[in-house]
């Protein structure tokens, strides 16, 4: 565990090559944690060293009181969920902790975290790999370009969201095994890798008496940064890596940002997998991280 703040991150490491240059740390998506890298991190590690961390809220990483927006301090011990605060943490792991360049990959809001921490390290990061980015987009800044009726009914979710008891109950029909499975099934469209293995790495954090408040703290997240904002000036290289078949993070929004965002230098598309494609074709995925890890070193 490293003690940030008020709380405790757990991180782990793989490395058989210790004179590379550059880091990698893999940042998970939400729900997720760092063993979601099973299948990456031991082979990334031959090439450079490879931290995998749990942001906080998730995995064996510490599990705070949410404090919403516009929410009083109240407990000193309570979490603002949101991407300047886990790109901080991620920031300061790498200061901290990894203490030479990194490469950061992120899957899912692990890329907007990514990108939000490479903000914060500057000089100290030497690229960024979204894998399969959020876009965010419920977020109210592209509410706009959601059908009326999710326009005029958004004020009514806020106000239901933020009610505990309503959040509790969806978290613990999210977290039952049935549910994950399901989830899953429909994540990894070609059905590789989808295991009991799995199941358990994903389960096994919402078992913990704080799990509740992430998820009350990310579902009452309408107001954040987006990925192409963070981009707009980054000066290091990002490179894209999308499931071809991913069906929350339509692969066209990475072929508009390809287009439209100088920053970004590739965008690999892995033919028949969805949101995760790190685990579901891992070792795809693994030959492309290797040889942008070799580019950076």
């Amino acid at each position: 565990m490293w003690p940030w703040r008020n709380w405790e991150v757990a991180w782990n490491m793989k490395c058989s090559d210790n004179q590379s240059s550059i880091a990698v740390v893999l940042i998970h998506g939400f729900g997720a944690c760092k063993e979601h890298w099973r299948y990456n991190q031991p082979e990334l590690g031959k090439s450079a060293p490879c931290f995998a961390i749990d942001l906080i809220g998730f995995g064996d990483s510490s599990q705070p009181k949410a404090r919403l927006i516009n929410e009083p301090l109240g407990n000193k011990n309570s979490f603002a969920y949101n991407f300047d605060n886990w790109g901080a943490q991620v920031a300061d792991f790498c200061l901290e902790v990894v203490q030479r360049p990194v490469l950061l990959v992120g899957n899912s809001i692990g890329g907007v975290v990514a990108l939000r921490a490479s903000q914060l390290l500057k000089k100290n990061c030497c690229g960024v790999v979204l894998v399969g980015c959020a876009t965010r987009a419920l977020d109210d800044k592209r509410l706009d370009e959601q059908p009326a009726w999710v326009r005029w009914t958004r004020p009514y979710l806020k106000s239901m969201v933020r009610q505990k008891w309503l959040s509790g109950n969806l978290f613990r029909n999210a977290s039952s095994q049935g549910v994950i499975k399901r989830v899953l099934q429909q994540a990894y469209p070609s059905g590789k890798n989808i295991n009991n293995s799995l199941i358990k790495i994903l389960q096994k954090p919402s078992k913990r008496s704080g799990a509740p408040e992430a998820f009350h703290g990310f579902i009452n997240l309408f107001d954040d940064h987006l990925a192409p904002q963070l981009m707009r000036n980054l000066e290091v290289p990002v490179d894209l890596i999308w499931g071809e078949k991913d069906p929350w993070e339509p692969v066209n929004e990475a072929k508009k940002w390809m287009k439209s965002i100088s920053c970004i230098r590739s965008l690999e598309i892995i033919s028949d997998v969805g949101h995760c494609p790190h685990d579901e074709d891992p070792e795809a995925v693994n030959s492309l991280l290797i040889r942008i890890i070799q580019q950076a070193t």
